[in-house]
């Protein structure tokens, strides 16, 4: 019995130790685990419990455009704060404040009586005469803290750009988006002792952590060059009664963005924030984030392939009826009554289809895609903005002769506007292609070498800029040229689909051309007009003056020599429009021909009902001029 209760006494005293040590370790690794682990957060948040802390906002870094001018900078301002539990006079306190922020008395009194929130934001943005009246009438419970507000000295002027930001120092769109985590810098705070309802302690101690201001942009954007940009698409956009223009201009010699907007747009510094839809449509850049059928604009494409390929030369010649059939499907060119048979310069000086269309059956399918993606079609070009397409390309293996005659003159594809520029660009510099950038230097570092590689020899890239010189000097581009400048391009009018279908009387007319001084090319432009309803439609007549016009000033803001070699444009005579109603179709182009107009004809009938211009307008000669038949 006694051996029993010894027994049993032993096993009592090991358990007891054994819970007791159990209880030991466990406290102990609880006290490591706070001591080591966690301390630092507990500390804090004790801290937090001590301490009202007020935010210094950090001063967001000021964009400058390619020449030091100042496109967005940021202003000292305050923001105003409550702690209802320090008010000691809530009316009057409520009567103050609503009198020097111009606020409600009625809605500053319920912010000030809450006994449930422990602090009010009760306006951001405040000026500093503003916040010094506040000061001055030195209210309990009422803390003042610094802010920025974002400020443009050109208004407008690249502000689809430039992008917005939001009243707390965020970016919304644009570069300000895209660069906003080295634009907006580090936030600071003020620190202040406090009791548990907030009261700030007598003698208590203060911390002081300054903001830490965000780095510059210096970006590759000429304002001059934007506002140029801006006025003339503003003007097409009223004249033509578009839904939009836009234009981009491009540096084809470091592939710097310098220019790019649509029409319409505000201005940065009188944003519409009352008007949602209206801010976020008009702020928009349309050339980054937009796709859209090239038309003959794509004609570049396949020219500049079926010239490096070699399955083309200047000798060549091509017949056009106004038609090609292919497998049975019968494809139009433009012109319905043909172009006759014409040399490849002549082919592309017209903008004939049919020439497109075989050059693209020479390539093949094959061949062809190979030369699309190593220009990049269908493909991110990489610039620096969010929301850019790849555009849309017909899947290779699915590709008929069919499709791949189409795709030749430039439909059934689809391109954004910043990538189509950043390849055509780089197939008349010398074959270059390069990474389209907006921005050039993020505080004191410039950004690497955006060079992918050559897609085109120098050879390929020398002809087809003098190819499409000629579409200017001597083809459909002749309202692009500028007296003085040797300006090369190509237009493009391409029919809009809705749900699949072609939507009837709904065009986008394009054009993108290159400005060459001395010899080298230096800029190039691609300005598109969507849905103009004015009655014309042809890239010719509606986008080719436009980019001429950019042209002509930038060459007049740059100070560029003047080439005597091209002093006359498209030559000076100025010449009547014929007298061509109710003619023959064919025999309407003979007599403008014989005038020394470039001709484009509209519709199928046999018979001409009228012209644009309309007869008797004094043209220079060498323009288009539109029949309706």
């Amino acid at each position: 019995m006694r051996l029993y209760t010894v027994t049993s006494e032993k096993r009592r005293l090991t358990a007891f130790f054994a819970v007791a040590l159990t209880i030991v370790v466990v406290l102990s690794g609880r006290l490591i685990w706070l001591q080591m682990l966690t301390g630092q957060a507990l500390k804090v948040r004790a801290a937090d419990q001590w301490y009202r802390d007020l935010p210094l906002m950090a001063e967001r870094g000021t964009i400058y455009d390619t020449n030091g001018l100042v496109l967005a900078t940021s202003g000292l301002t305050y923001s105003v704060y409550l702690r209802p539990v320090a008010v000691k006079n809530q009316e009057a306190t409520a009567r103050t404040l609503s009198e020097i922020l111009g606020m409600s008395y009625e809605r500053v009194l319920q912010k000030v009586s809450s006994k449930t929130v422990s602090e009010w934001l009760i306006k951001m943005q405040v000026d500093k005469a503003t916040a010094m009246r506040l000061v001055a009438a030195n209210l309990d419970g009422v803390y003042l803290s610094q802010t920025y507000q974002r400020n443009y000295p050109l208004g407008s002027v690249g502000a689809q750009v430039l992008g917005i930001v939001s009243v707390d120092n965020h970016g919304q769109e644009g570069l300000e988006a895209y660069y906003d985590e080295a634009l907006r810098g580090l936030d600071g705070r003020i620190a202040t002792q406090s009791d548990l309802r907030g009261i700030k302690v007598k003698d208590g101690l203060e911390y002081y952590v300054p903001s830490v201001a965000g780095q510059d942009l210096q970006l590759n954007l000429d304002a001059g060059i934007q506002n140029i940009v801006q006025n003339v698409i503003n003007q097409a956009y009223h004249e033509h009664q578009a839904k939009s223009v836009a234009a981009i201009v491009y540096d084809i010699q470091t592939g710097g963005v310098v220019a790019s907007g649509s029409a319409p747009y505000y201005d940065l510094n009188e944003q519409p924030r009352d008007d949602v839809a209206k801010l976020l449509a008009q702020i928009k850049n349309s050339p980054m984030i937009n796709v859209l059928e090239p038309g003959s604009t794509f004609k570049t494409i396949t020219l500049a392939a079926a010239l490096e390929a070699g399955v083309v030369s200047l000798d060549n010649k091509f017949t056009c009826s106004g038609s090609r059939t292919i497998a049975g499907e019968r494809i139009k060119c433009w012109k319905t009554k043909g172009h006759g048979t014409q040399t490849l310069a002549e082919g592309v000086n017209n903008s004939c289809n049919c020439v497109f269309m075989d050059l693209a059956l020479r390539l093949g399918v094959e061949r062809y895609y190979q030369y699309l993606e190593k220009f990049g079609i269908g493909q991110k070009s990489g610039v620096d903005f969010y929301g850019e397409p790849s555009g849309l390309l017909l899947n290779k293996d699915r590709v008929r002769d069919v499709d791949l005659a189409r795709i030749g003159f430039g439909q059934a594809i689809a391109v954004s506007p910043i990538q189509f520029i950043a390849t055509v660009s780089a197939l008349v510099g010398d074959g270059i292609l390069r990474t389209p950038h907006f921005v050039k230097q993020v505080g004191d570092y410039p950004l690497d070498s955006n060079v992918k590689g050559r897609i085109v020899s120098a050879q390929t890239s020398t002809t087809l800029r003098q190819l499409l010189c000629g579409v200017v000097s001597q083809g459909s581009g002749k309202k692009a040229a500028v007296p003085g400048y040797q300006v090369g391009g190509k237009t493009g009018t391409a029919q809009k689909y809705v749900d699949g279908h072609i939507a009837a009387g709904k065009y986008v007319s394009s054009f993108w051309g290159f400005l060459s001084v001395q010899g080298t090319p230096r800029y190039a432009c691609y300005l598109y007009v969507d849905e103009p309803s004015t009655g014309v439609y042809y890239g010719s007549l509606v986008a080719a003056p436009c980019v001429g016009e950019i042209f002509r000033q930038i060459t007049a803001y740059k100070k560029f020599p003047f080439d005597t070699e091209f002093e006359n444009g498209t030559g000076s005579a100025l010449v009547a429009v014929p007298k061509v109603k109710d003619l023959n179709v064919m025999d309407a182009v003979k007599t403008l021909e014989s005038a020394g107009l470039f001709v484009e004809v509209d519709g199928e009938g046999e018979q001409v009902t009228g012209s644009f211009p309309v007869q008797e307008t004094m043209v220079k000669k060498g323009e288009p001029v539109v029949l309706f038949t």
